[in-house]
């Protein structure tokens, strides 16, 4: 009974931190898509607001993904960081390529 019952704590933990991970994966993804709308809408500012956004949800999403949709949202942390660098300087078309592969990193990080 005990082995049961640990088993089902152990399945629920698994598929909460699951959730949890597609949670914030999917606020991720709508925060870097809304930082490429800005950046081609070259409001430079704009896609820096959403790029951070997206930065502190796509790191909450790497702490509990593993294997390869790890490596995705660690990728797309690295360009987003790049997105607000360039945005702080004003390279809203910079940016804007940078929060375009943060995007793709995202996706295939969420599938």
């Amino acid at each position: 009974m005990k082995k049961l019952a640990l088993a089902c704590a152990g399945l629920l933990l698994f598929l909460s931190t699951t959730v949890f991970a597609e949670e914030h994966a999917e606020a991720a993804l709508k925060h870097a898509n809304a930082a490429v709308v800005q950046g081609k809408a070259g409001k430079a500012e704009a896609l820096v607001e959403h790029a951070k956004l997206a930065m502190e949800h796509t790191l909450a999403a790497s702490k509990v993904a593993k294997g390869t949709p790890k490596t995705h949202l660690d990728a797309a942390a690295k360009e987003l960081q790049e997105a607000i660098d360039h945005g702080n300087l004003d390279h809203a078309d910079v940016a804007t390529t940078h929060a375009e592969a943060a995007v793709e990193h995202i996706t295939a990080g969420n599938k």
